[in-house]
């Protein structure tokens, strides 16, 4: 189980090689143009995302109502329609399910594969990528 990010180190706009091979080749390769580099991220975090999970909002956002601090949980991404702009995750609220932005949210003591593709997704955002 994985606690803390490993990109932390990393202050905002600085390259992470390692990561930026990893999105380069395997979440946007082949992808000509941001509809397909959406469905590239979408796909990839489909893949290794290991639903449901614990997850803690880390900043707030106008377009969602969690608040810094609140703990829910992560049972899915939402469809491939709702993330062409930004990756949405379902998370359980109040007895139905919500999508809100996964830059939004850490993982809690979720395994490797998780947590690398989480911090993969907030690494992007931070490095100004968008589509």
């Amino acid at each position: 189980m994985v606690g803390h990010s490993e990109d932390e180190e990393l202050e905002d706009g600085d390259e992470d090689e390692e990561r930026e091979e990893r999105i380069q080749n395997e979440i946007i390769v082949d992808s000509y143009g941001p509809e397909e580099q959406a469905l590239g991220w979408h796909a990839y975090l489909s893949g290794k995302l290991q639903f449901p999970f614990s997850a803690r909002c880390v900043v707030r956002r106008e377009i969602s109502p969690l608040e810094p601090g609140e703990e829910v949980e992560v049972v899915g991404m939402a469809s491939d329609e709702e993330c062409m702009h930004e990756m949405f995750v379902l998370i359980r609220w109040k007895r139905r399910q919500l999508a809100v932005p996964l830059m939004q949210l850490e993982g809690i003591q979720v395994d490797e594969e998780t947590q690398q593709a989480i911090e993969d997704w907030r690494y992007w955002v931070k490095q100004g990528y968008e589509f």
